[in-house]
């Protein structure tokens, strides 16, 4: 799989079903070169047409399956709030 493949899919929190964006990025080891994260963006301020405040980072160890369309990942409520 590329990285522009998982640029396409859809993240999904399992705990709530809430969809929380697509990713635009990913985070690696400098050292063993895995992967350890998927970068999101937060939510623009008025509907994404002034750009995103940030990014949000979700562990590697979040996530729970990558399908064809869609990544679900699991993210308690604290976490995703921090979002």
């Amino acid at each position: 799989m590329r990285v522009i493949d998982l640029r396409q899919k859809e993240v999904i929190n399992i705990c709530n079903c809430k969809t929380l964006g697509c990713p635009i990025d990913l985070e690696f080891h400098p050292v063993s070169g895995c992967v350890t994260a998927l970068i999101l963006p937060l939510p623009g301020k008025f509907c994404g047409f002034f750009g995103h405040d940030g990014d949000f980072r979700i562990p590697w160890e979040c996530i729970r399956q990558i399908g064809d369309d869609i990544i679900l990942v699991e993210l308690p409520e604290k976490k995703e709030k921090e979002r």
